[in-house]
């Protein structure tokens, strides 16, 4: 499996707002990566939820 990069990129207009919760040890790794990469938090978010649905197993 391909390990996930973290890339600048142009913004979507079709989104949707949603509060989620998330332990403090992820929130801290996530905001690390977006400082390092000079994104914003929710860019990151999205692009490990979009890493994780892609490369899902569906035949659990």
């Amino acid at each position: 499996m391909e390990k996930l990069k973290i890339v600048k990129e142009a913004k979507g207009n079709d989104t949707v707002t949603r509060t989620i919760r998330m332990n403090g040890k992820t929130f801290d790794k996530i905001n690390s990566l977006a400082e390092k990469n000079d994104i914003s938090f929710n860019s990151v978010v999205n692009q490990i939820i979009e890493y994780g649905l892609q490369n899902l197993d569906e035949n659990q």
